[in-house]
């Protein structure tokens, strides 16, 4: 399993071997360890017979701090260490800046303007467009083969500079490899569709930003302190910001974009005073040492004003009223493609904000967030709903129920416990899946319709089919309606809050499930029962690209809620591994 002694180095696991049963017993052990000092050297050794990890570990702990009291930097030194421990192997040089996928991400998005320069003209759209998506798919098979041992439960730890609490550092969990799949998968299919509302633009740049967007929201989940955090933050939101204004020569997106900037700006301000108040209290930014450093504190008002400021800068981001209003704006605005990313993964980065920092580090003042964050999350989802209602704009709509779900998963965080968490993880991935599907469906219907207004596209799946057909689909999962996937993960926020003692927040969220059904029973009217327009006439069905993307995530809609166990159960991992704070700081903090 991975180390919980050293900061610069862990132990990966590899599959038991039958020995000698004499010498060893009736199961013997191998144990292959890749020990990683500084992210610059590595050894890698094969350990053969009884369980030796402790031995090596303890020896390896013993001699290194010998090496680092004597003030010794070679690395030679260090590895004949290991080889004194019982390791053979050879030292090999390590490049890696982060993680491996994080890396890959990074160089990938790097390397997009590259692809643009070299492709010629009238292929080079595609072969951009070709890039991108196998470095999006590329990151997504490297996630589950290289953090196969943190599905386990364990923790990957990578340390730049001094040890922690005072260096840069990587921390992966199951709860991080939950997100940065579900960022993945989600922007494979974004990438996919084709963007019929940028044509003749500068396609290379749209995919690097797309990129360098997708890139951050890793590093989000990946970072093990909030100053890291604090810079991937930083750079999601300024591509976030360049893809609603993308389409710079209409007025709206701009409109949208500048609104999105000011708002976005200050709650990033907002969050960096918080980090600048716990760097006060705490002397460090480090989340484990933040959370073992605050649990065993007094309770003061600067921790109160910093917990209040978090709450504020990452709902601002999530879509939390009453900080939502460019939400709607910015996802109307911007391509659908765009939207889908937007309104599925990256307000999600705000609630992996909150589940974060409230359950590691201000998990002891629970009853100090508990009741504000339930009141947050009972205002936005009515607001979104009731703001839905009112719509005519299909993507403006979206939108609006964007907010009201992300009102049930703040209401399961507010709650706290391991199934309400498990809930809410499990909502975000279906509503990650659910959002962009929909998302793409609208833009499908705009790219043949050439306008948003439900009005104008009434009768539409008559003209455009397949599309249609999945977007009723869509929406019916979004009433909630089983055995689509919405039903599986309301259900458990429902039942956790009366299983938590607090049926009162149960019923408030099944009014607010009964108010969507009235606009996604509108959504559905609209689209495949009214008589078609003069516009809808004139449509005709999406392009096969366009088709590939929304039949993928139609399908996984409808997987998910037909067999719901194998996802509920990843989401229970990663909520297992958010409430774990025992073990996420005994990963980072020696014994």
């Amino acid at each position: 399993m991975f180390d919980r002694s050293l900061p610069h180095w862990s132990i990966l696991p590899c599959d038991e071997t039958e020995h000698d049963k004499d010498a060893h017993g009736p199961r013997g052990h191998a144990e292959c360890c890749e020990l990683e000092f500084r992210c610059t050297v590595k050894l890698s050794c094969q350990w053969n017979g009884p369980p030796a990890g402790p031995r090596i570990r303890d020896f390896v702990y013993r001699n290194w701090g010998m090496h680092n009291r004597a003030g010794i930097r070679n690395h030679d030194l260090r590895v004949q260490t290991l080889r004194d421990a019982g390791c053979e192997g050879t030292q090999e040089t390590k490049t890696l800046v982060f993680t491996p996928i994080l890396d890959a991400m990074i160089l990938l998005t790097v390397m997009t303007p590259v692809m643009g320069l070299i492709s010629r003209r009238p292929k080079k759209a595609k072969v951009v467009k070709a890039y991108a998506m196998l470095a999006v798919i590329f990151a997504l098979m490297l996630t589950p083969l290289y953090y196969y041992g943190v599905l386990t439960g364990d923790v990957i730890l990578v340390v730049h500079g001094s040890s922690p609490p005072i260096g840069v550092s990587i921390a992966v969990d199951t709860f991080s490899i939950f997100m940065a799949l579900i960022s993945l998968t989600i922007g494979a299919v974004t990438i996919a569709f084709p963007v019929g509302e940028i044509e003749g633009g500068n396609v290379t740049g749209y995919y690097t930003v797309m990129l360098a967007m997708t890139s951050a929201m890793i590093g989000i989940v990946f970072s093990g302190d909030l100053f890291t955090l604090f810079i991937f933050w930083e750079i999601m939101c300024i591509s976030s910001y360049t893809l609603v204004a993308f389409r710079k020569e209409r007025w709206e997106p701009i409109e949208a974009s500048y609104k999105y900037l000011i708002m976005s700006a200050t709650g990033s301000m907002i969050l960096l005073f918080a980090l600048s108040f716990l760097y006060g209290l705490a002397g460090t930014l480090n989340i484990a040492y933040l959370s073992m450093s605050l649990a065993e504190g007094v309770e003061n008002p600067w921790m109160s004003i910093a917990l209040l400021m978090l709450i504020v800068g990452f709902g601002l981001q999530a879509g939390m009223v009453p900080f939502h209003t460019w939400l709607p704006d910015a996802h109307m605005a911007a391509p659908s493609p765009v939207s889908a990313i937007l309104s599925g993964i990256m307000v999600k980065t705000g609630i992996y904000g909150f589940i974060r920092v409230l359950m590691l580090i201000f998990a002891s003042m629970y009853g100090s967030w508990h009741i504000t964050l339930a009141a947050f999350a009972v205002l936005t989802m009515f607001v979104g709903n009731f703001m839905a209602l009112l719509q005519d704009d299909i993507k403006r709509l979206l939108a609006f129920s964007t907010i009201a779900n992300i009102g049930y998963i703040l209401l399961g965080v507010s709650i706290g416990s391991y199934r309400a968490v498990a809930g809410s993880l499990f909502h975000v991935l279906n509503h990650a899946v659910l959002k962009a599907l929909l998302f793409l469906c609208a833009g499908a219907f705009i790219y043949r319709g050439r306008t948003r207004s439900l009005m104008e596209l009434a009768g539409i799946r008559r003209t455009m089919p397949i599309t249609g057909t999945i977007f009723i689909i869509g929406t019916i999962a979004l009433i909630g309606f089983p055995p689509l996937n919405f039903f599986w993960s309301e259900l458990m926020i429902v039942t956790a809050a009366l299983e938590a003692g607090l049926p009162y927040l149960s019923l408030l969220m099944i009014v607010n499930v009964m108010l969507s059904s009235v606009y996604c029973l509108r959504l559905i009217q609209a689209t495949a029962l009214k008589e078609p327009t003069s516009i809808s006439k004139r449509a005709k069905e999406a392009p096969v690209m366009m088709l590939i993307p929304i039949l993928t995530l139609g399908l996984l809609c409808v997987l998910i809620g037909a067999y719901p166990v194998p996802f509920q159960a990843f989401a229970e991992a990663a909520a297992k591994a958010a409430l774990d704070q025992k073990t996420y700081i005994e990963a980072v903090i020696p014994p």
